[in-house]
């Protein structure tokens, strides 16, 4: 009503009506939409209507946030690598060592896709081992001071038992990223990463293993992203004659006489009629001053200015020739 609408009211009649909400997310990073063990990072939306003489009615909906992780940065490109060995004693007894070297192509995956991994291990031991990898997911919790972490599995494989005095080679060996949250690396109160442990399982004795930080970022590898190491190195191979000096003296161009002779410039001279086939298919006066300038001698060389003391304007010049 009137009195109402001075208000800033409006009386909604009987029926029924819809009303648009528009707001925008501030420009500050947000953290990634997370559920976790002992905390969460959730955002949503609430509404109320508001009735006189009756409780209000609320009604709240979630909604998911990304802070988009690119993976193809330089930093996420880098490959990752490492070498560990481990040597087994038994009171008196100490038996060969178990070597482990593993690398990756690089530090950021996105969900979906396959890690390749180079790996070596040698047992010169008398035990029988078993290399194995795993992916795991390791959540932080911060607050009041204290700090709670959970590790979880992800993924995982294994290769062949390996008995003493045997190695064994993974040239690219796969191992699938199932459909996990991003790493969360910027938030101060919960915090989410991930690597690749590759280890050797050695019964009766520590593991020997290998940890490798990982990435799972929103943005997916360019197509291009996987050469870009490759074609860096190239470059800096193809590049190496810019290392090479100089003369100090550029030497004089050979003379007119050296290069062209007096046959070939009279040649070039040559009427129309005494030209080829390809020739004759080309007539008109954009060929008739190719044929004319084809052998005029280039003009004088200088390496002195014969003119020093000439004023000269503000605009850039090429050297006399």
């Amino acid at each position: 009503d009137d009195d109402n609408s001075e208000e800033g009211l409006h009386t909604i009649h009987s029926g029924r009506h819809e009303y648009a909400f528009s707001f925008e997310l501030p420009q500050t990073p947000l953290a990634t939409s997370f559920e976790g063990r002992h905390g969460s990072v959730r955002y949503w939306v609430k509404a109320e209507l508001h009735r006189p003489w009756f409780l209000p009615v609320k009604l709240k909906k979630e909604f998911t946030v990304f802070e988009h992780i690119d993976i193809n940065t330089p930093s996420l490109l880098s490959p990752q690598a490492g070498t560990k060995e481990k040597t087994l004693c038994c009171w008196f007894c100490t038996s060969g060592p178990i070597s482990l070297s593993a690398k990756i192509e690089r530090k950021g995956y996105t969900p979906g896709e396959s890690i390749q991994i180079f790996a070596e291990i040698e047992n010169c031991s008398s035990r029988v081992v078993v290399p194995k990898a795993a992916i795991y997911q390791t959540q932080a919790f911060y607050a009041k001071g204290k700090m709670k972490e959970v590790k979880q599995l992800i993924a995982n494989l294994r290769g062949e038992s390996l008995s003493s005095g045997k190695t064994e080679t993974w040239n690219g060996k796969q191992l699938k990223i199932p459909p996990v949250s991003p790493s969360i690396l910027d938030c101060s109160i919960i915090r989410v990463e991930y690597s690749l442990m590759v280890y050797v399982d050695i019964p009766g004795a520590m593991d020997l293993f290998l940890n490798l930080p990982l990435v799972i970022g929103t943005i997916p590898l360019h197509p291009f992203g996987s050469r870009t190491s490759s074609v860096s190195s190239q470059c800096s191979m193809n590049m190496n004659w810019l290392g090479l000096t100089l003369p100090e003296r550029p030497e004089a161009p050979p003379s007119y006489a050296e290069v062209v002779t007096e046959e070939q410039r009279q040649s070039s001279l040559a009427p129309l009629g005494a030209c080829d086939d390809f020739e004759r298919a080309l007539p008109g006066p954009l060929f008739a001053y190719i044929q004319e300038f084809r052998f005029l001698p280039p003009p004088l060389y200088s390496e002195i200015d014969p003119n020093p003391d000439q004023p000269t304007d503000d605009r850039p010049s090429c050297p006399s020739r």
